[in-house]
């Protein structure tokens, strides 16, 4: 099992912890990473772009002149797609992008980013990350002590009767304003953030609660 040093909100080590090898020490599968991140971003797209053929354009149902004689091109119809107001040649119509992957390739596919970020020594874990008030400043020192631009922030949702707490709530507000920093769940992370941000961030309850799922 890999060691990763457990840190404070003001980046100074407190502890160490063991990282689960089925998780963040697993064989890295490169396809099945690329797959996961084409569907996440195929699965956001809305598909609603349209735009009309030449069937489908009114008018233009006379021709315009008469085939010979005239010294101008032949036409057939002023909404052939090179007139102006014609019709679109493979005119876009609305259609679902989204693909599927099967409940293993995408576990795979997450474990396998875990693990490239954990060999790149870019995941860290936090013993807690608890923030009194709901502000942005306090958000940002943190960051600074952690010496963080572009990370993504994992935390345990602590819900009580339905509700998350405030805790979880006041970094998720004290985060959202920051350029280059998301904040997430263990239930919502997936391979396309955890790509794109440069480090991911954990606290040790939300590292838990990985092992516990993911495992």
């Amino acid at each position: 099992m890999a060691n990763v040093s457990v840190l404070n909100m003001n980046g100074q080590q407190v502890g160490e912890v063991e990282l689960v090898d089925s998780i963040f020490a697993v064989e890295v599968k490169e396809n099945l990473v690329h797959s996961a991140v084409l569907a996440y971003l195929a699965n956001r797209r809305q598909g609603t772009q349209s735009a009309k053929t030449r069937a489908e354009v009114r008018g233009g149902g006379r021709k315009p002149w008469k085939q010979k004689g005239t010294g101008r091109a032949r036409q057939g119809s002023i909404r052939s797609p090179q007139w102006t107001g014609g019709g679109v040649v493979f005119a876009p119509k609305p259609r679902d992008y989204s693909f599927k992957m099967n409940r293993t390739e995408k576990l795979i596919a997450l474990k396998s980013a875990l693990t490239t970020r954990v060999q790149e020594n870019k995941f860290i874990v936090l013993d807690e990350l608890a923030l009194a008030e709901a502000k942005t400043k306090a958000m940002v020192n943190v960051l600074g002590a952690l010496e963080l631009k572009k990370a993504l922030i994992v935390t345990e949702d602590k819900v009580t009767e339905g509700r998350a707490t405030d805790v979880s709530k006041n970094v998720m507000l004290a985060a959202r304003n920051i350029q280059g920093i998301k904040t997430a769940n263990v239930n919502n992370i997936n391979v396309y953030d955890i790509l794109k941000y440069d480090t991911v961030v954990v606290t040790k309850e939300a590292l838990a609660k990985i092992e516990e799922v993911y495992a």
